[in-house]
């Protein structure tokens, strides 16, 4: 597996974010089956770890900071990332873990920006124009989308920039002006609109249509989602006779692939624009067994549970979930939500986690409070980084 591809990265030293690019992809797997086994040892056995033919060119989201070095009076303009834990810029022009297509586009964006003299951004001093570089590929449909990041709603000689990019770059789908103009760590602000094409791509993913606006929630390893998102659904055991909740759906991509094999699915999502595209997607798809509802995962199961929210209907044990898919945060599961999950008592629990760790804290804790633990596995989905993802299910005890 990728032994034969045998790259080496100029930037490992600096960068810090592909700390075993340098080995033999079979031993980076093994090294992260056995972590995740050793988290899991006490409450699941698992399965074995699913790893990639190719490891290399699978991020469908490339980030650049555009910023300046700053050598002694002289100040330098660059473009790259932010080396792991740190906010300090790594010159990058290519990344080995990156979508191939998106580095000529980046280098367009970078050189463009210099001949029109837009200046870069100086968090120092706060002062510059362009402070972020976003592209995000469809890797089904081939969609492109690039987002420029800026302190100011206005750039100069926009239409003739975006006329000479697309002239270069034809396999563009849109272009979208995004506005940061506060101090932090946030790369995207909150208002934005489209200087090229619809302002979002569209990409396919388990037989289903998503779109993917900037500030979208979507996997950036398309091949390795679409194994874990069909193994989810495979460990929910659907046979169209469930009602299925869809905890943290985000735009809607777990719960509209096992929408075909549910009587119901209901996704819940506190993050608004979240939700108005997970309702898109459902339009898209032409899926009218799915509701999407904005609120707190936690407290919704909680009224679910008591029969008294919106989604329990009349007849609460018509509306009751039979099936909990969850996939939260790194930090795992809050215990109020956890809490909820348990007094809704769904008979199958199918958990997606990006921490083995939080991981094994929220399976003790269902573990103790009736729920038994079935299959699990693992995914690489970032290679060649310490992060894995794991997907284990549970079902309640008689």
């Amino acid at each position: 597996m990728g032994e034969v591809r045998n790259k080496s990265c100029p930037y490992i030293r600096q960068c810090g974010g592909c700390a075993s690019i340098g080995k033999p992809y079979s031993v980076t797997l093994k090294e992260k089956e056995e972590e995740v086994r050793k988290h899991l040892k006490p409450y699941a056995d698992l399965k074995g770890i699913v790893g990639m033919e190719d490891p290399y060119c699978y991020r469908n989201k490339i980030h650049r900071v555009c910023s300046f070095e700053h050598i002694g009076k002289r100040t330098e303009a660059l473009s790259g990332i932010y080396a792991e834990g740190t906010h300090k810029v790594i010159p990058v022009k290519r990344c080995l873990i990156e979508d191939e297509a998106a580095a000529p586009i980046l280098a367009s964006v970078i050189e463009l920006a210099k001949s029109f003299r837009y200046p870069f951004y100086d968090e120092d001093v706060r002062r510059g124009l362009l402070r972020h570089i976003l592209i995000r590929t469809a890797h089904k449909t081939g969609q492109v989308m690039v987002v420029l990041v800026l302190s100011s709603p206005v750039l100069p000689g926009k239409s003739h920039f975006i006329k000479a990019l697309c002239e270069k770059h034809p396999e563009i789908t849109t272009i979208v002006i995004n506005v940061n103009d506060k101090p932090g760590p946030y790369i995207l602000g909150e208002k934005e609109s489209a200087a090229y094409g619809k302002g979002y791509i569209e990409d396919e993913l388990c037989g289903r249509i998503f779109r993917i606006s900037p500030h979208s929630f979507y996997q950036v390893n398309s091949v390795q989602t679409e194994r874990l998102y069909g193994k989810a659904v495979e460990l929910a055991g659907l046979n169209g006779s469930q009602i299925v909740l869809d905890a943290y759906c985000g735009i809607g991509t777990i719960g509209l692939i096992a929408s075909g094999r549910a009587k119901e699915v209901i996704g819940v999502e506190s993050n608004r624009s979240a939700v108005r595209d997970a309702i898109n997607n459902a339009k898209r798809n032409h899926v009218t067994n799915i509701t999407f509802c904005e609120a707190d995962a936690g407290k919704f199961l909680s009224q679910m549970a008591a029969g008294t929210s919106e989604a329990a209907g009349r007849d609460k044990k018509e509306r009751k979930a039979d099936v909990l898919f969850m996939d939260p945060p790194r930090s795992g599961s809050s215990e109020e939500f956890l809490s909820a999950a348990v007094s809704a008592s769904p008979k199958t629990i199918v958990y997606i986690s990006c921490n083995a760790e939080t991981l094994a804290r929220d399976l003790r804790f269902l573990t103790k409070r009736g729920y038994s633990t079935r299959d699990a596995w693992a995914f690489d989905m970032f290679p060649w980084t310490k992060h894995t993802e794991v997907c284990i299910k549970l079902e309640r005890k008689r």
